[in-house]
C-alpha cells in the first residue's frame, strides 16, 4: 500500500490519517462497538478518543495518532453517528 501524505484526499476521505483512523474504527470489532456507544454523543469522535486513552490506546495500527491535529473530526463524527 502506498502511503500518501497526510494532505492529500485519500480514499473519499480528506487525508490519509482521517481515512486512517476511520477504517481501523470501523473495521476492528471492538473500537467498532466502542464508537457505536458514542452515535448519540454532541461529540462522538472526541468522547471516544476520550475513552480510548483511558485504555492506552493512543494511535491506529499504523501508527497514525486518534488525536493528530490533520484528522477531519466533523467526517469522523459523522462516521460514528452511522454506525
Amino acid at each position: 500500500m502506498m502511503i500518501q501524505d497526510s494532505q492529500d484526499e485519500c480514499n473519499g476521505w480528506a487525508n490519509y490519517a482521517t481515512w486512517n483512523v476511520a477504517l481501523w474504527t470501523s473495521n476492528d470489532e471492538g473500537l467498532y462497538n466502542l464508537a457505536r456507544g458514542y452515535r448519540h454523543s454532541r461529540a462522538p469522535y472526541q468522547s471516544f478518543v476520550d475513552d480510548m486513552r483511558e485504555f492506552g490506546i493512543l494511535e491506529t495500527p499504523d501508527h497514525i495518532a486518534y488525536n493528530d491535529r490533520s484528522l477531519d473530526t466533523d467526517a469522523l463524527d459523522t462516521m460514528i453517528q452511522e454506525l
